[in-house]
């Protein structure tokens, strides 16, 4: 479909002024508190001391608590065994992989993992006789805990202009008020469509096929927020933007870097893979502003010393280093290691492997050469005894994997100091061989899978042009919003329409105020859910909540039962059956809904058979077998067990970079230093969360009960500025144009954390996050990296 030969006859009245506002009573809480940010209320903090070890027994009896509470403890359980087996479905939270088929056991979840699974299953519903109840003010009064608590969403609803209560609309009438609100766009990118990391693969080709024949590559998705960084970086240095390790290399480890991540809340089955590599000789280093329960020591809750309490020790080495001083510690560890082949050992820089594999090393050894110690150790907070201890352990192995997170992604240098890891462990000839290798670990299930597919405002012309050629059209080729361009857009007006393939985006995005605002500017704002959030509080002039079917439900097309898939954090793509009866009759799978949505939309301007791709997903199947490489044979290899690994050209020592050579990154070390009484802070999760579902308000590991508004300090700023614990305290943001944004009523915590560093929750700090600091090359926000003063609450 050419971007002109949209149907432009007029729909709706015309789109250049600003939508009718409803009135001020659905924003607001009844406290004076916008609805964009859940109530500041205290409810009673408690604190305990902080674990240092991971899971447990106590782990298993939380994860039994929520499953019991949410789906009842018999079908619970039978629901649990399904999850992450040969023939069940994928667990709906963090992307680790599974083990091979025949090494699963019957329980190859983790606690927050059964937390998701419980969360899906509950027996509760958000219907009509809610909705009707609630009013949307009503609903903003309440915390995001309480939000998912309310059950699954049950049928389509519709907020109208002006009103205050969602009510109840037909599938075929929603369908023809997105399609009625984007055909009247003077241009289709007016439009943003946004994607969760939850999305299978199956909907998210349909999706981004839908959004490109309609006319637009405005395709942000939740890597914008959280991951751009780590496939920038690699992209750049190695050619290929992905993880190039698999589940088998972590035992043939002799070193395992863990930098900027917390596995035991964020990813927890990870651990048992850690414990694994621990068993097997392996050394693990923390590199980590807190001190983190999941880094330190793991429980085995399946093994019965783990159930009595005795714990593995995981990382034998634990560098608190500043925030956002990571860059600066590994240019550390490559300085020492040019020491160790000048005065201790030649070998500890491998000649070969970088005259055979890398190009830029002499620019790179040059301004290794011209960084100083003093910068070095001023930056990382790190002794230079410390970084050089650890270079000459680099230094008598290349069997190192280097694990991160998000605690390195959202920061301004983010790609620089990604860059750096990759210049340390090509220093050591460290890829492409058993046991070594770069190892992102992304956060959410299929987060992988749908950039694969092709969610991704700026996919190249080689990719579009095998789009275009499978379906008998031109795709746009101008690069979309990502999503803080698309943020802006609709905060100017640019873009009229949202609409969201699952995702929580209000929470998730930065500078809260100025993102609700955006969305608030729009005509339309559609989310696909399972569960209520603030975004369906905070919402265009017209709002639809169109409820999805979840992992684990049965999913009958066409007569028969339909499976998705996914690809897991290391390139794995396996399918994922859900067994188990939806919440609602009223419930649509995502690639029925894309398909209806699409038909809709484009009507005869789309030659493409979207009803009956959707009675048969192998038809869809087929269909990315035609477009994305790696994906031969597509039916026939997702039905082995296990599923099958796309190619890594990596792990073979290939570099399919520009000159076919993996590259040294000459970067300068940069870092953020906060003036006198000002701090670093860093927004990360509780334990009982997941990205932006919050489960409950305590934080078991870090000792925190029943708050969220809490900030952690260490203990010496807080007495520079006459801060008791517990105190009410405000935190004011400072961004590089001296504008604040304030965070009222935290609680001050004295947490072992650097000095000049704090941390604090998302989404509640996430108003402090300036909408334009971004990470350079990735447009990344800098959640990591905020400048703040900390002062008693003025009220």
């Amino acid at each position: 479909m050419a971007p002109d030969s949209r149907d432009t006859s007029p729909k709706l009245p015309p789109t250049t002024s600003e939508p009718t506002p409803r009135p001020a009573d659905p924003f607001d809480d009844g406290h004076g508190h916008p609805s964009d940010e859940p109530p500041t209320a205290f409810s009673g903090l408690h604190l305990k001391k902080a674990e240092h070890k991971a899971a447990g027994p106590e782990a298993v009896y939380h994860a039994m608590k929520k499953v019991t509470r949410e789906a009842g403890l018999v079908r619970g359980l039978n629901i649990l065994t399904h999850v992450n087996q040969d023939g069940g479905f994928d667990c709906p939270s963090c992307a680790w992989p599974d083990p091979e088929p025949g090494e699963r056991t019957s329980f190859e979840f983790c606690e927050n993992g059964a937390k998701a699974v419980a969360a899906e299953t509950t027996t509760k519903r958000v219907d009509r006789a809610f909705f009707a109840r609630h009013s949307v003010a009503d609903l903003a009064a309440h915390g995001d805990d309480w939000l998912d608590a309310q059950g699954r969403l049950a049928e389509p609803m519709v907020l109208r202009p002006g009103a205050t209560h969602y009510e109840p609309i037909a599938w075929d009438d929603a369908f023809r008020l997105v399609a009625d609100e984007l055909n009247a766009l003077a241009s289709p990118d007016e439009a943003v469509f946004y994607t969760s990391g939850r999305t299978s693969n199956e909907a998210a080709f349909l999706y981004q096929l839908f959004v490109r024949q309609f006319g637009t590559n405005n395709l942000p998705d939740c890597s914008n927020l959280c991951h751009e960084s780590s496939g920038a970086a690699l992209g750049m240095t190695l050619g290929v933007g992905k993880g190039s390790v698999h589940l088998d290399d972590f035992a043939k480890a002799d070193i395992i870097l863990l930098v900027g991540q917390n596995p035991g809340t964020n990813h927890p089955r990870m651990l048992t893979t850690l414990q694994n590599a621990v068993e097997h000789g392996a050394k693990l280093v923390a590199i980590n502003p807190l001190k983190e329960a999941g880094l330190l020591a793991f429980a085995h809750p399946q093994q019965v010393r783990g159930m009595l309490g005795f714990a593995t020790t995981l990382a034998d080495t634990y560098l608190q280093v500043k925030i956002n001083g990571d860059q600066a510690l590994f240019r550390g560890l490559a300085k020492a290691l040019f020491d160790e082949m000048l005065h201790e050992r030649g070998d500890a820089i491998d000649r070969v492997f970088i005259d055979e594999h890398t190009s830029g090393f002499d620019a790179y050894r040059e301004v290794v050469g011209q960084t100083t110690w003093a910068e070095i150790v001023r930056l990382s907070g790190i002794d230079r005894e410390a970084i050089e201890a650890l270079a000459r352990r680099l230094a008598e192995t290349d069997r190192i994997i280097c694990c991160w997170a998000m605690g390195l992604t959202q920061h301004k240098n983010s790609v620089a100091t990604i860059q750096e890891i990759v210049n340390v462990l090509l220093l050591r000839g460290a890829l492409g061989k058993p046991g070594a290798g770069v190892c992102p670990v992304r956060g959410h299930s299929n987060v992988q899978g749908d950039r694969t597919m092709g969610i991704w405002e700026r996919m190249p012309d080689r990719w579009l042009d095998r789009l275009g050629a499978a379906f008998n059209f031109d795709p746009p080729r101008h690069h979309g919003f990502d999503v803080v361009q698309s943020i802006r857009a609709m905060h100017e007006g640019k873009a009229r329409v949202f609409f969201g393939l699952g995702g929580n985006f209000l929470s998730a995005s930065p500078d809260t105020h100025f993102t609700a605002e955006a969305l608030r500017r729009c005509r339309l704002t559609a989310q696909v859910s399972t569960k209520l959030n603030r975004s369906h509080l905070v919402t265009g002039h017209t709002a639809l909540i169109l409820p999805c079917l979840g992992r684990s439900e049965r999913d009958a097309q066409g007569g028969a039962e339909q499976f998705v898939t996914v690809e897991n954090s290391m390139g794995i793509v396996h399918p994922s059956h859900g067994g188990f009866s939806p919440a609602s009759p009223h419930l649509l799978s995502e690639p029925v809904m894309i398909a209806r949505l699409a038909r809709a939309t484009l009507r005869e301007r789309s030659t493409v058979p979207w009803e009956w791709l959707v009675e048969d997903y192998d038809r869809i199947r087929d269909a990315i077998e035609r477009v994305v490489p790696g994906f031969d044979n597509y039916n026939e290899r997702v039905r082995h067990p296990g599923g099958f690994a796309l190619e890594h050209p990596v792990r073979d020592r290939r570099f399919p970079t520009r000159d076919g050579k993996a590259h040294f990154t000459p970067s300068p070390v940069t870092g953020i230093e906060p003036e006198p009484g000002q701090l670093l802070l860093m927004t990360i999760r509780s334990h009982d969360q997941f990205n932006t579902t919050v489960y409950s308000r305590d934080d078991r590991y870090r000792g925190i009960r029943n708050e969220r508004r809490v900030v952690f300090l260490n203990r010496e700023d807080m007495h520079d500025r006459g801060l008791e614990p517990q105190q009410s305290v405000d935190l004011t943001g400072i961004d590089a144009q001296g504008r604040t944004r304030v965070a009222r009523h935290f609680r001050a915590i004295p947490y072992d954390i650097p000095r000049g560093c704090a941390a604090a929750y998302f989404p509640e700090a996430n108003v402090l996050v300036p909408i334009d600091s971004t990470a350079e090359i990735s447009n990344t926000p800098t959640s990591k990296s905020i400048v703040i003063t900390v002062a008693p609450s003025a009220d």
